[in-house]
């Protein structure tokens, strides 16, 4: 997975030739037994039969997992960026003092939060955006405390809620982020890729067909789909990368402020 933070295009060839490299020692062996006339194609046929279908069921299996937890990754984007605006409103209409400044401590949260989704699996600013992050909570739950210590109103109490949903949302989403995909699902692939290639080589070797051609697509769509996999698995890699939309947007509603227009007057 080191390979995957560094280069996913490297990592693609290393899966290539890997396989390249299990078919080509399979087929050495299916044509040194065929010479030897000590293996049957046909029974070995239906065993390299299943051994594909077992793959692909776990390349299936994990692709949709996967694709799950990036699904998760960007809807909780948005719920976080929607609970920042929900906190953002609130805190301008608690009808306190203190309710601008937790305003522009919301403000500049959100341009963090933004910056900690877009930031790279390379960046060596994650663990200083974490500490920061930290501390813009404890600024704006300072300010909120002292609201709480003098009003108990409903107004109040809502401004409360919305700001803890929010920092459970970016913490919620702050896992999502540092949780990639489990080592052993990758090497169980990777070992099931391996040994599914070296023994369709051996079939090859056993029928004397080489099928080069074929047999490269074969391995060009196996490594395409464990790219896919890796990519959607891990965040901050490759192009499935959760988008700051859900944040921009939200930063875009904060300009301006809220402006509370006169009232109009009384219909006579």
């Amino acid at each position: 997975m080191q390979i995957a933070a560094t280069s996913m295009a490297l990592l693609g060839l290393l899966l290539f030739l890997l396989q390249v490299a299990a078919r080509e020692i399979g087929y050495r062996l299916g044509r040194r037994h065929a010479e030897r006339r000590n293996a049957n194609a046909e029974s070995v046929g239906v065993i390299v039969g299943g051994m594909l279908g077992l793959l692909a069921f776990v390349l299936a299996l994990t692709l949709s997992f996967n694709n799950q937890r990036y699904e998760e990754r960007r809807a909780g984007a948005l719920a976080e960026a929607n609970a920042i605006g929900t906190a953002w409103l609130r805190a301008y209409t608690v009808g306190h003092p203190r309710g601008p400044e937790i305003a522009r401590l919301v403000e500049e949260y959100a341009a963090l939060r933004t910056e900690f989704v877009r930031a790279p699996a390379t960046s060596t600013a994650l663990d200083a955006m974490a500490t920061r992050s930290g501390a813009l909570q404890a600024a704006i739950w300072g300010q909120m405390a002292g609201i709480a210590e003098e009003r108990r109103d409903a107004m109040a109490e809502s401004l409360q809620r919305a700001l803890n949903d929010a920092f459970d949302l970016g913490a919620a989403e702050r896992y999502a982020f540092n949780f990639p995909m489990p080592a052993e699902y990758f090497w169980l692939l990777l070992g099931l890729t391996a040994v599914s290639m070296g023994a369709v080589g051996y079939q090859l070797g056993l029928r004397g067909t080489p099928l080069h051609a074929l047999s490269l697509a074969l391995i060009g769509m196996w490594t395409l789909v464990m790219l896919v996999i890796v990519d959607l698995g891990t965040a901050r890699l490759g192009r499935f990368q959760t988008s700051t939309e859900p944040y921009e947007w939200t930063l875009q509603g904060f300009q301006g402020g809220v402006v509370v227009p006169p009232m109009a007057p009384a219909a006579r």
